[in-house]
């Protein structure tokens, strides 16, 4: 039997079960801080970015409209603009950061049948994908490899974010702040 060793997955193991939410995960996240620890990157008046719990990829990101909706259509204007708004901005931090070959971005709408773990807010998803990411593991053994921890994909991606026209930011462990969106 082949063994692929994952020390930092031991949090994970070890985790307290049950959620630390009391209601909508979506809803009560950006408020928690430090917002590193909760993989918190970038805020707007209407969003925000977090970074993927279990990534398919490093530096899978979710962008998150603040309005609770789980249906796309119900989004009011100003929150629709600036969460795509957001995508085009981690889109540009990947850029910078990770320097993928490509992205996929989409939605999972609906209940879990369209894919997603959390049907009732809606989130998008941005992806970077790389030439060659994806390889025998996932084909054959039916196991992802990711090869890079969450929080150190979440500081490059951080620092991109604070070098964008329009941010700002108090320090390492709280969202970057997007002044126009």
């Amino acid at each position: 039997m082949e063994q692929v060793f994952a020390p930092w997955r031991i949090e994970w193991v070890e985790r307290e079960t049950g959620s630390e939410f009391d209601d909508c995960v979506f809803c009560e996240l950006p408020d928690r801080e430090p917002h590193r620890e909760y993989y918190h990157l970038a805020d707007s008046e209407n969003a925000y970015v977090l970074l993927n719990n279990y990534p398919y990829n490093p530096g899978h990101a979710l962008i998150v409209p603040r309005e609770h909706t789980g249906e796309y259509r119900d989004l009011d204007e100003q929150s629709l603009l600036e969460k795509e708004r957001l995508v085009q901005r981690t889109i540009d931090a990947m850029d910078e950061a990770l320097g993928p070959d490509g992205y996929n971005v989409g939605y999972n709408l609906g209940s879990t049948a369209a894919g997603g773990s959390i049907g009732d807010h809606l989130h998008a998803h941005v992806v970077p994908r790389w030439e060659g990411d994806t390889n025998f593991m996932p084909t054959i053994s039916d196991t992802k490899v990711i090869v890079e921890a969450v929080l150190d994909t979440y500081d490059r991606l951080h620092e991109a974010f604070r070098s964008q026209d329009g941010t700002h930011s108090g320090n390492t462990e709280t969202a970057i702040v997007v002044d126009e969106p």
